[in-house]
């Protein structure tokens, strides 16, 4: 992507729809005079009352318990330095989204115009009673410390700034594991760390805390060594002052024998040659972004016997930020400590590293498209995806602040606290991480039938900068032309192929032989060869023509066709798994308790219980291979019975009856009313006997089309559910029919889906 076109995808991505990326929701009920009479006055005055005569219950009656605030003075903008608090707000926001994703913590970020320390401090502790807890962002070093230090010791919440102790926390769990691969005792290896700034400092006093020595650690600012003879070290470099060193300070001198190497510095300043003299099986953190101080590539292929970590997502063990803050921040608040002081981050630190030796989920292996991520050198942390990461860093740090004793609100019942923590994000953040993660893994190709529209190529340039797919556009070649340069859009090495007029000799043989193919199969349907030889040239033919014969891996269309105009080549072409008796779609809709499939939303308009149990079959198929367990109702008007003789209660009566018969151990039921299959507690209790009584239905089947798309369509819109689909179900290769006027983000999704269903 070019700077231009990138510039203009941030910005449109900030301001478009409501500009910003994060809001206020109320969390309570405001229908009527009597909820707002609650919220505010009179009701207001009671808990403010209670709060007045014993003040912790500020936690019990407001949001404090739950709200982090994101506070920056803007002097030390990720890799944009001094650029204001104006200026850093977006960043602020981002961390914000991130807390909120990852560990349902809210957030307001609070840009703070002053460079003064004592002021910035000032202006913290009279917040305090506002929120339950602080993360200072991006601030400058040495200010940085200072501020942090102070505040740990005159707010009464806890402080935490993360830019300092996030990668020390993640790269520490890290570094524990490769030593412990490599057999080496952290106490006597040789430590070279190449930066000197927050992160640098903070890191390696969290190694010194896991055991290393000082005498073993020689750290690097930008004017060299620090050594005792320097008469310019400033702010808490002086602590790492190394004396024990030969008359050649050099970089490449002092590696000789190391055994570890810590970059937090500046892309592509460890040498082939550095690497070349470190000891046997080094360690090589480089953690420099967006380029590390020595590429993955070159570390690997100078030392083999290395174990390599970077900042980076492409490459194993990244030390990733998120795999910290946002858990750590999560047991802080949940036991109320005062603060987060240096045995909670060694608990994260433990509880990172031995999680990293645990068997990995089977959602995690999907997400990577391997069933062999095992503890090891390219497997030293875990993974982001991982959903254990809240019940396992969280639950650490809430017993160490209890065992230091700065924990107001204790923790009694640790396997109820990491149920309460598990269902505070459900599965559908996750879903959305493995199905771009396992795209990434083994990319397809993927064919867009309507390859000149402005929303397709778009989708096509990110698919093709994240590595999700490699796209083929089909299309008018010099309307593409004239998109790709008014919108500054970049796709090198993209094919464009316009049926109706082959470029050369090679593209004329494929569509001959396409014809011919679509004439073989459909001769027998009423097809002659001279109709063959017309419809491949229209893309809905060719498109699932090109992965019929294997030209690409799989097909996007319908953004500008109505749907049955593009089912019917989909049919024609690629048709239907042998043991399919209907293909039929679905819908997926992120909720906070997880994913919810609905199906039939988009194909079938008449469907018998046979029809009904075969589509619950697909879509069950679809729900495990995202390693979810489907739990299946049939939902209609009726519960069990209660309207005996209506016809679509005795559909779905008798397609549970077939379904249930077919797999007497899975977790199916109906007919039941769509509200019911999605309380767990009043099915139990009004229905013990249900199959699913003590569930909550994931999947949704309905009596057909039509309550399926009102259903999907009113959810999407009325609730502001994101969706995903439709997911085209029971054909014979991977093709996929968009909505209508699908966005970009919806495009980029069903190129998701679809390069995954093209790798099973």
């Amino acid at each position: 992507m070019s700077k231009k076109s990138l510039k203009e995808e941030a910005l449109a991505y900030h301001f478009d729809g409501r500009p910003g990326k994060i809001e206020v929701i109320p969390t309570k009920a405001t229908a009527n005079q009597r909820d707002l009479s609650l919220a505010y006055s009179p009701g207001v005055a009671d808990p403010c009352l209670a709060i007045h005569d014993n003040v912790n219950d500020v936690y019990k009656y407001t949001a404090k318990g739950n709200l982090v605030a994101v506070i920056s003075n803007g002097t030390a903008v990720l890799g944009l330095g001094d650029i204001g608090p104006e200026a850093s707000k977006p960043v602020m926001e981002g961390k914000g989204l991130l807390f909120k994703i990852y560990a349902d913590i809210d957030c307001f970020d609070l840009e703070l115009d002053t460079k003064d320390i004592d002021e910035f401090i000032r202006t913290v502790k009279i917040l305090e009673p506002t929120f339950g807890g602080v993360n200072l962002e991006d601030i400058s070093a040495p200010a940085c410390f200072e501020i942090e230090e102070r505040l740990k010791k005159e707010l009464n919440i806890p402080v935490m700034h993360d830019d300092q102790h996030g990668t020390a926390i993640i790269s520490g769990a890290a570094l524990l594991n490769a030593l412990e691969l490599v057999k080496k005792d952290i106490s006597k290896v040789k430590i070279v760390v190449n930066g000197a700034g927050a992160s640098a400092i903070s890191c390696t006093r969290i190694y010194v805390s896991l055991g290393a020595k000082k005498e073993n650690i020689y750290m690097y600012d930008s004017k060299g060594l620090i050594h005792g003879d320097r008469d310019n070290l400033n702010g808490k470099k002086p602590e790492f002052i190394n004396n024990t060193v030969p008359m050649d300070t050099s970089l490449l001198a002092i590696l000789k024998g190391a055994d570890v190497f810590i970059g937090l510095s500046k892309g592509n300043i460890l040498s082939a040659e550095m690497v070349k003299g470190m000891a046997k099986e080094p360690i090589i953190f480089a953690m420099a972004n967006p380029t590390p101080e020595i590429s993955y590539e070159l570390a690997k292929s100078t030392r083999p016997d290395c174990i390599m970590a970077t900042g980076r997502s492409d490459y194993p063990n990244q030390v990733n930020n998120v795999l910290g803050f946002p858990f750590i921040f999560r047991g802080a608040l949940d036991v109320r400590a005062s603060e987060i002081n240096e045995a909670m981050k060694i608990g994260a630190v433990y509880a990172l590293a031995e999680l990293a030796k645990k068997q990995v989920p089977d959602i995690v292996n999907l997400a990577y498209n391997t069933s062999k991520l095992k503890f090891g050198k390219d497997y030293i942390i875990p993974k982001p995806v991982d959903p254990r990461l809240i019940t396992t860093v969280a639950p650490a740090v809430a017993k160490a602040a209890m065992e230091t004793g700065i924990a107001k609100y204790p923790i009694k019942d640790w396997e109820a606290y990491k149920t309460e923590l598990a269902k505070r994000l459900g599965n559908d953040n996750t879903l959305s991480k493995v199905i771009e993660t396992k795209a990434k893994q083994d990319i397809k190709r993927v064919v867009f039938t309507e390859g000149d529209e402005l929303a397709v190529i778009k989708a096509a340039q990110i698919v093709l900068e994240e590595k999700i797919a490699l796209p083929i556009l089909l299309g008018k070649k010099d309307k593409i032309a004239a998109i790709l340069q008014e919108h500054d859009i970049a796709l090198p090495n993209v094919p464009i192929i316009n049926p109706k007029y082959p470029a050369d000799a090679k593209e004329q043989t494929l569509l001959e032989n396409y014809a011919q193919h679509l004439y073989k199969k459909r001769k027998r349907k009423g097809f002659t060869l001279t109709e063959a030889e017309d419809l491949i040239l229209s893309r809905r033919y060719y498109g699932p023509m090109m992965v019929e014969m294997g030209d690409a891996d799989a097909m996007i269309g319908g953004l500008s066709k109505r749907y049955p105009f593009m089912v019917k080549p989909a049919l024609q072409v690629v048709g239907s798994k042998p043991d399919v008796s209907k293909v039929a779609s679905m819908h997926i809709l992120t909720t906070k308790d997880g994913p919810l499939f609905l199906a039939d939303t988009t194909v079938n308009h008449h469907l018998t219980a046979a029809d009904v149990a075969n589509i619950a079959e697909l879509v069950a198929e679809k729900v495990k291979a995202f390693n979810i367990e489907p739990k299946i109702a049939f939902v209609t008007y009726s519960n069990f019975g209660s309207v005996p003789n209506g016809e679509s209660a005795q559909l779905m009566r008798k397609a549970n009856q077939i379904l249930q018969e077919k797999h007497p151990d899975w977790i199916v039921d109906g007919e039941m009313q769509a509200h019911l299959a999605l309380n767990k507690e009043d099915l139990e209790k009004l229905y013990p006997f249900s199959k699913l009584a003590g569930h909550k239905a994931n999947v949704l089947i309905f009596p057909n089309l039509s309550s399926a798309n009102i259903a999907y369509n009113l959810l999407n819109t009325a609730a502001q559910m994101d969706v995903i689909g439709p997911v085209f179900l029971g054909l014979n290769k991977p093709v996929h029919i968009l909505q209508m006027r699908a966005s970009v983000r919806q495009i980029v999704d069903m190129v998701g889906i679809a390069a995954i269903d093209a790798q099973g």
